[in-house]
């Protein structure tokens, strides 16, 4: 027995006619006869009686009359605090998004926020991870999408939108690819990558303090499509993420050098102590509900 069935036989009782409760109901005659039907076959209950001047409620009837009314009163209650709770949900939200962080779920969370929370204003400033870090610690920002290759700080909560590795590039021709990488020789040239990155900073240096190696000169950009487009001018070696180092590769951009050991995360983070704040509850709901979508 679903919902409209209760509410077929809820507006039979009170109009006492198949004829004006189809009317009422917006239904075929023949459908208010199959609900009522299909309610009395679940229950084992005769609940109407047929007469020459309409539908008639059983004894039975009569008594199920009553919680067939508050059964549907209960559901309209929870379907007003349902819309009272959307309606609480106003006000603005302040996000920060790496320049490379995931864009779709980005995307995602936008879009289903201005769906679903219209009266919410949302502010998205783009950042460095660390920035995002900052803001959402310092309260300017209330949440945000950052790399993180290390531990995850206590004091937020955060939920994995995906993950990543990092690799070494170089452009055609500038490096002899010849099995394990010439270090040394590396050196002596250029690196591009961010040298306040949350992950490729430090998948940099874990690089040179496994290698013993310390580059000569470096060229810290903090955008991947940037980092990108130099290596491929032929200006030195530098370090990608892996899906646009092997776009680049299968674009005759860059030749892949070395796989990175780091595996970076790409988080959705908010501080700990706010996860009871509707607007931060609301977004990571929707980013929760895009790791399986």
């Amino acid at each position: 027995m679903d919902i409209y069935q209760l509410k077929t036989f809820v507006a039979v009782a009170r109009e006492g006619s198949i004829t004006r409760a189809s009317a009422l109901l917006h239904l075929s005659q023949p459908a208010v006869s199959a609900h009522i039907k299909a309610i009395e076959d679940a229950l084992g209950i005769a609940v109407f009686e047929r007469t020459a001047r309409g539908m008639s409620l059983t004894r039975e009837g009569e008594r199920l009359l009553v919680k067939a009314e508050q059964a549907l009163a209960a559901h309209q209650e929870l379907m007003d605090e349902a819309t009272r709770i959307k309606g609480r949900l106003a006000g603005k939200l302040r996000l920060g998004a790496g320049s490379n962080s995931n864009n779709e779920a980005v995307g995602r969370l936008l879009a289903v926020l201005s769906e679903r929370c219209p009266e919410v204003e949302v502010v998205l400033k783009h950042a460095t991870s660390l920035d995002i870090l900052a803001g959402i610690r310092n309260g300017s920002l209330d949440a945000g999408f950052y790399n993180e290759s290390g531990e995850l700080d206590p004091e937020l909560a955060a939920i994995e939108v995906s993950r990543f590795r990092i690799y070494l590039v170089a452009p055609p021709g500038l490096v002899a690819i010849s099995g394990r990488p010439d270090w040394r020789s590396l050196a002596d040239l250029p690196w591009i990558y961010p040298t306040l990155s949350a992950c490729c900073g430090r998948a940099a240096e874990s690089l040179f303090k496994v290698n013993q190696i310390r580059p000569k000169r470096i060229i810290s950009v903090d955008r991947n499509d940037v980092t990108r487009t130099l290596i491929a001018g032929g200006t030195g070696v530098g370090l990608l993420h892996a899906d646009t180092a092997k776009e680049a590769q299968a674009r005759g951009e860059v030749e892949l050098l070395f796989e990175c050991q780091t595996l970076v995360r790409v988080l959705f983070a908010h501080l700990a102590s706010r996860a009871q704040d509707p607007l931060l509850a609301a977004a990571a709901s929707i980013v929760r509900a895009g790791e399986t979508s």
